[in-house]
């Protein structure tokens, strides 16, 4: 087998065509323009230098997202040896919102709505959007958590690490995280007629 069949050749233009998805994950995941379009940036550069290496196992998209995933958690963990998160997410004011959401013996005051198949919305580009805004609105270590867990796939113990918080404290995190999620996509998007 020669080493052409085992490495496709990708060219520059095949890695860019990829720029605007891993601009807009890189977007969600950081909150911060400058930053996700350094590691979409980097993404692209180490792509290029690591072309040769490709061996096309996965897509293209998929080989950059895990490249970019990586930048990602790389300016994470610089972003927080620079500075700790300070407790600016209104902790108070995000659980009285999560308590309203239930009665006084527990059981949702208004039961979820049906989603249908969550499978198919996941592959319309207008439901993503819309999950892009629902995960702009949430509080920022919510967000984060949620992004580390849910689509970085970081275990608890290393999102404890980069968000200094305990493993009880994470969960509720992630917990509010989901129920911040539900309510918005229930409004923006399952709930439409």
């Amino acid at each position: 087998m020669s080493e052409e069949t085992i490495s496709p050749r990708l060219d520059s233009a095949e890695i860019e065509r990829h720029r605007n998805y891993l601009l807009r994950y890189a977007s969600l995941q950081l909150r911060d323009a400058g930053a996700a379009e350094d590691a979409v940036q980097d993404t692209l550069i180490a792509g290029l230098e690591g072309r040769d290496r490709f061996a096309g196992n996965s897509s293209v998209k998929t080989w950059l997202t895990g490249i970019l995933k990586h930048k990602i958690i790389d300016h994470i963990r610089r972003q927080s040896r620079e500075q700790p998160l300070v407790a600016g997410d209104s902790d108070a004011s995000e659980a009285e919102a999560v308590d309203a959401l239930f009665l006084e013996n527990g059981h949702w005051r208004q039961r979820p709505s049906d989603w249908g198949d969550p499978d198919k919305a996941l592959e319309n580009k207008a439901f993503m959007a819309v999950f892009e805004q629902c995960a702009k609105n949430m509080p920022a270590k919510t967000a984060r958590a949620f992004m580390m867990r849910e689509v970085m796939e970081l275990d608890t113990t290393d999102i404890c690490k980069e968000l200094d918080v305990s493993t009880t404290n994470c969960w509720v995190i992630l917990h509010r995280a989901r129920l911040s999620l539900r309510e918005c996509l229930e409004m923006k998007w399952f709930g439409k007629s």
